[in-house]
């Protein structure tokens, strides 16, 4: 009458994702992207390693379609500039290295990937305009309370 517990866990993530896409900011739905990209490769890095072929190949191709359909596809090369025009180029290389880890069975260029995915993570969380705001809303409120 009812399916397993596992089916019922993964329906239970998929609302619960579903819910946090709905609900972020755009500034978030990009974040969400390095994370499901980065986990995608630690996924692949586990197959590699484990001999599983198939299973790394589908991995690695969901890192891809996240970095080209979500990272490069949300960039506007017009009016971003040199940063744009440079995340561009370090999205086809990431897209380069992560087939050529594929091919090769590589796992140094998985790693280089997740790093390189890291590194854009942790610059976008620090430019978050949400927490600026709660920083600049909590600064306030901590100056009003040492006045009163």
């Amino acid at each position: 009458m009812f399916g397993s517990n596992r089916s019922a866990a993964k329906a239970y993530a998929r609302v619960g994702l579903e819910t946090g896409v709905t609900a972020a900011s755009p500034h978030k739905l990009i974040g969400m992207l390095f994370d499901g990209a980065m986990i995608a490769i630690l996924r692949a890095q586990n197959h590699m390693q484990a001999g599983q072929i198939t299973e790394k190949g589908e991995a690695i191709s969901k890192a891809i379609s996240i970095i080209d359909s979500g990272l490069h596809a949300s960039l506007n090369l017009e009016a971003g500039g040199e940063v744009a025009q440079n995340l561009d180029a370090l999205y086809g290389y990431m897209t380069q290295q992560l087939t050529q880890a594929h091919l090769r069975n590589d796992l140094a260029l998985l790693q280089e990937v997740h790093g390189l995915l890291g590194d854009l993570k942790s610059a976008w969380d620090a430019i978050d305009p949400q927490a600026a705001a709660r920083a600049e809303v909590g600064a306030r409120q901590t100056f009003a309370s040492v006045k009163a």
